[in-house]
């Protein structure tokens, strides 16, 4: 098999593929050009978004070139794969800032030379397409029968497909041929629930373009899609109470960034550092047979650095080790400001609680207290009517709450 495949089976990069002989085959004969696609639905990629992405940049290490495609056009439509619900309508102007948003992320993490790695938006193509010409020419290439077989459709039929979602395949589909056409690209890379969509595409490109051995020898197409991350506890990877892991530090900050990775389950971080950094397979095998608590702080790292870069992972790891051992920088730790006057008056330690965001309301913070689960500078809390005052400051003239194990606040009055 083909060295880049091979690197993509062992990291955990492989559900299925089209033709795997034939695509290493290709691969063994010189660089292929490949995509992965995302919509911009939302004004920031999450961490569940960047696997794909992640493959991305190992093809293209192995020397191979990637497109990733900002889905401009798609996302006034919205893909139903995997969804329960049709997606919220947002405008245009929303959806053209979105793709500005998101290309920038990418072009950071990727960083675009318009050769090996470049970014391309199909609103080029679908934006002002005649949906007339579209159905005669596209249209007549699909089976509403072989649709519905796929496990997406087959999935909302019983919760209501809208007509303009039932359309997401064809345009889907539409894509690969467009990048076939336009970058001579032969592979189409992305999550296992895009599976239909992708065999669409490298379908329609062989009815449009193949026919003799000749042209499909000249038009070869091919689709990898790779699992579904999920936790070892069942649920989605990238998702807290709080919502998605979101790569925006204004969504998510950096210390909840780095606190995600350092604070999953024992039995994902082998998984995750295999699919999330860079490390070698020996290295990533020596460092879990190590410490696990020292593996976890080494992916919380690892993985903030290459989404961050280096200076904010070091800051976040500075603040976890003042949050957690009293060492390291405290300016690091999540900070909120707090009226001076209104400790100096006593401020209620619920409101206090409440203030810095650890609880939502003065009921819960009145529980975590009695529950043994809140503390006010590593000392625990056991009064729920206690005032803090200007005395609870410590030497720095700061206070550190902490809710549960995890969470930490620095207060600074101001």
């Amino acid at each position: 098999m083909n060295k880049a495949l091979e690197t993509l089976k062992a990291r955990g990069f492989y559900a299925q593929c089209t033709d795997e002989q034939g695509l290493s085959d290709l691969m063994d004969k010189g660089p292929v050009t490949f995509y992965v696609g995302c919509d911009p639905t939302g004004p920031s990629l999450h961490i569940g978004h960047m696997v794909p992405f992640f493959a991305l940049r190992h093809l293209r290490a192995a020397g191979h070139h990637g497109i990733a495609l900002v889905g401009g056009g798609t996302a006034r439509i919205g893909d139903p794969s995997g969804k329960t619900e049709m997606r919220k309508m947002i405008t245009y102007e929303q959806i053209d800032e979105n793709a500005a948003h998101i290309q920038a992320q990418l072009d950071k993490f990727i960083g675009f030379d318009g050769k090996t790695a470049f970014s391309d938006n199909n609103k080029n193509w679908l934006a002002d397409m005649n949906y007339i010409d579209f159905l005669r020419d596209i249209g007549s290439c699909f089976s509403v029968n072989k649709m519905l077989t796929f496990e997406a459709y087959k999935q909302r039929l019983e919760r209501g497909l809208s007509f303009i979602e039932f359309n997401y395949q064809l345009l889907q589909a539409y894509d690969f041929y467009q990048l076939h056409m336009r970058h001579n690209c032969v592979l189409q890379i992305g999550g296992d629930d895009q599976w239909g969509n992708i065999t669409a595409g490298v379908d329609l490109i062989r009815r449009k373009l193949g026919g003799t051995e000749e042209l499909n020898a000249q038009h070869q197409a091919f689709g990898l899609t790779f699992p579904l991350i999920t936790r070892s506890d069942g649920k989605k990877m990238g998702k807290t109470e709080k919502g998605a892991i979101f790569l925006d530090e204004s969504m998510t900050s950096v210390y909840d960034f780095f606190q995600y990775w350092r604070n999953v389950a024992d039995p994902d971080v082998e998984k995750f550092f295999k699919l999330f950094t860079f490390l070698e397979l020996d290295e990533i095998a020596q460092i879990c047979a190590g410490d696990i608590n020292v593996a976890k702080e080494k992916l919380a790292y690892e993985v903030t650095s290459i989404i961050h870069g280096k200076e904010k992972a070091d800051g976040a790891l500075a603040g976890a080790k003042a949050a957690f051992s009293g060492e390291g920088d405290k300016t690091q730790m999540p900070t909120v400001e707090v009226s001076k006057a209104d400790v100096e008056a006593g401020m209620g330690v619920l409101s206090l609680f409440v203030t810095a965001g650890l609880c939502s309301s003065n009921g819960e913070a009145r529980k975590l207290i009695q529950g043994n689960g809140a503390s006010l500078n590593n000392e625990k809390l056991t009064d729920p009517t206690m005032k803090v005052t200007t005395a609870n400051l410590d030497k720095d003239g700061e206070m550190v709450l902490k809710s549960g194990k995890k969470k930490f606040v620095r207060i600074v009055l101001k």
